[in-house]
């Protein structure tokens, strides 16, 4: 099964940052948080990815191109400067990199995804936060239901979308209320391709119409977690997860 993660916004709220970098190339303990997203999925089994660039899109295309060096020694012939590779990586994913556009919205990105994903269920979540969430057991649930879409939803300081639920079903998907439960979008998706009908160009914004539509059709679900979950919006938000990471980074289920 494939993970979509949206690596393409500007990440304007966390400047001092991304200026230089897109967002999820904001480093926590060395690495950047979109390798800690990539690593809770590995995790479980779920190695293929398809990331969404736009926003200095080449800065993680770099980053991807060295990385089987970076983790090898290396022998460098400086007569003809033929290289040759010890192998030291661990880590046996399939990455592709796909241009969504700059400007594109979340939703946007993955309908240009359509033809990397293929005719399958797949997984998506944003390149920004990080989690304790049992995939294996998201997915499950996920495809004992049948409905098209299942949405982690978390319990954090209410400053993000919620949601409002019948059992599981989710029965009002609101995007950032001033009141509601305290459940929210933590991300972590599971998606039927039907999905894509929901989807229309590039201006399209994931967590409206579409999610709007997918509850008035009665096939959103909630799974809802509730363990860690962290977002990385500011500064603020990266101090706090590179403190986890020095003493016990509760979303580290991999083994190094």
């Amino acid at each position: 099964m494939k993970t979509v993660i949206l690596a393409g916004g500007f990440g304007s709220r966390l400047s001092e940052e991304t200026t230089i970098k897109p967002k999820p190339m904001v480093e926590i303990g060395g690495k950047p948080i979109l390798w800690h997203i990539m690593n809770i999925y590995g995790h479980y089994g779920f190695k293929e990815f398809v990331i969404a660039l736009g926003y200095k899109g080449e800065y993680i295309k770099e980053y991807f191109l060295n990385y089987y060096n970076f983790q090898s020694d290396l022998t460098i012939s400086l007569k003809n400067g033929e290289v040759s590779a010890q192998k030291n990586c661990n880590r046996d994913w399939m990455v592709h990199l796909v241009d969504t556009g700059t400007n594109s919205m979340t939703g946007g990105r993955l309908h240009r995804l359509q033809d990397h994903v293929g005719n399958s269920t797949f997984m998506l979540t944003y390149g920004d936060g990080v989690c304790s969430v049992d995939v294996n057991k998201l997915v499950a649930f996920h495809k004992s239901h049948g409905k098209l879409a299942t949405v982690t939803a978390v319990r954090p300081t209410a400053r993000f979308g919620g949601m409002c639920f019948d059992g599981e079903r989710v029965i009002e998907f609101k995007e950032k209320p001033q009141a509601g439960e305290g459940w929210i979008n933590g991300g972590f998706f599971v998606f039927e391709p039907g999905i894509f009908e929901y989807l229309h160009g590039d201006a399209t914004v994931l967590e409206a119409e579409p999610m709007e539509n997918l509850v008035r059709d009665g096939q959103l679900m909630s799974y809802r977690h509730d363990g860690f979950w962290q977002c990385m919006d500011t500064i603020r938000d990266r101090s706090h997860l590179e403190e986890l990471w020095q003493s016990n980074p509760p979303w580290k289920a991999w083994r190094d």
